[in-house]
């Protein structure tokens, strides 16, 4: 079933109490100077760190589920992903053939060992990772930070094309004013203390 993300008077850090609603299949891009406080907010809806507010999946509040529960719902990618299994498929659960081939892998990439893995490969399949577990809403901290020109443009294909197939409400910080303007629905931007609807692919 296809849900909304809300975010009700969400205050993390030093961010003022933010409303802010992400439908099924709708993609928000944050945007803001580095340590404006994109990751922390990130963060604070997958419940991570301390917050006031509430973050809902419809009708479901965060703190009415066990915090493993909620973060396999509401599924956080962080720049920089984790890895504490030996191999990839480990990690993962059950296996897409024609996601793992979007994203430039062979099936018998579930066998690899983490140890061989390069940033880029981590950060590809760190996407494959969460999409693989069927998250409800998806988290999503400079998703293609690592990669070049030519994989981030087939990276990001495949993930807007998964999200909007799946109707998942995603919140996607980045960088990139040229990705905003490419994957986003809406905009906003972190301007001192506060969450502002920006001009679409504006940074």
């Amino acid at each position: 079933m296809n849900q909304t993300l809300i975010l009700n008077g969400l205050a993390t850090g030093e961010l003022d109490a933010i409303d802010l609603t992400v439908p099924p299949g709708g993609i928000v891009c944050l945007s803001g100077p580095s340590g404006s406080g994109k990751s922390r907010l990130l963060r604070a809806v997958a419940d991570l760190d301390p917050h006031d507010g509430e973050v809902r999946l419809d009708g479901t509040p965060a703190h009415s589920l066990k915090a493993n529960e909620w973060r396999r719902r509401v599924m956080l990618v962080p720049a920089e992903s984790h890895w504490w299994h030996d191999t990839v498929g480990e990690h993962c659960g059950v296996a897409r053939e024609s996601d793992l081939t979007a994203l430039g892998f062979e099936p018998d990439v579930h066998r690899w060992p983490v140890s061989r893995l390069s940033s880029g490969e981590k950060q590809r399949l760190a996407l494959y990772r969460a999409l693989s577990l069927d998250p409800e809403a998806l988290l999503l901290d400079e998703p293609t930070a690592n990669l070049d020109e030519a994989t981030r443009d087939r990276v990001e294909q495949w993930l807007v094309k998964r999200i909007h197939d799946q109707g998942l409400p995603a919140l996607w910080a980045t960088h990139d004013p040229s990705q905003i303007a490419r994957v986003s629905d809406t905009h906003y931007r972190i301007n001192g203390r506060r969450l502002e609807e920006a001009s679409h692919g504006t940074d």
